[in-house]
């Protein structure tokens, strides 16, 4: 009795050592870098920190926009306020008749044409 005790003691124990270098093997393929789900862990966990990196930026960058805008609104709106303020001054000012140019007519004081060195006279009885 004993004795078959001890022999399936012993195909217990080659059993559990087969089941578990079995197990080992497929544990090792699946941990595998670079044809396992441990290659594709690792590959995604490097794209996971340069879309991190990339997001950081965008970040920065659509805050530096937004400051931008910022600030050109509160330019924008400091202009419509001094354009308003001009507008309504124009509107206090009296309204003043609108007068007629003077006429365009030759100026009084025209200077003369300047002399010339040669002039031509007519004869008196003839051609």
């Amino acid at each position: 009795m004993i004795l078959i005790a001890d022999a399936l003691l012993i195909a217990g124990a080659l059993g559990a050592t087969l089941y578990c270098l079995v197990l080992s093997r497929k544990l090792n393929k699946f941990n595998d870098l670079e044809k396992g789900v441990g290659g594709a862990v690792a590959v995604m966990s490097a794209q996971v920190d340069d879309m991190t990196k990339t997001l950081d930026q965008a970040e920065g960058a659509a805050n530096r926009s937004a400051n931008d805008l910022e600030a050109a609104t509160a330019r924008a709106e400091a202009a419509v306020t001094r354009l308003e303020l001009l507008l309504a001054s124009l509107h206090d000012l009296p309204e003043q008749p609108a007068t007629a140019p003077p006429p365009a007519s030759e100026p009084v004081n025209a200077p003369s044409p300047p002399p010339t060195a040669f002039v031509r006279h007519r004869e008196r009885g003839g051609v």
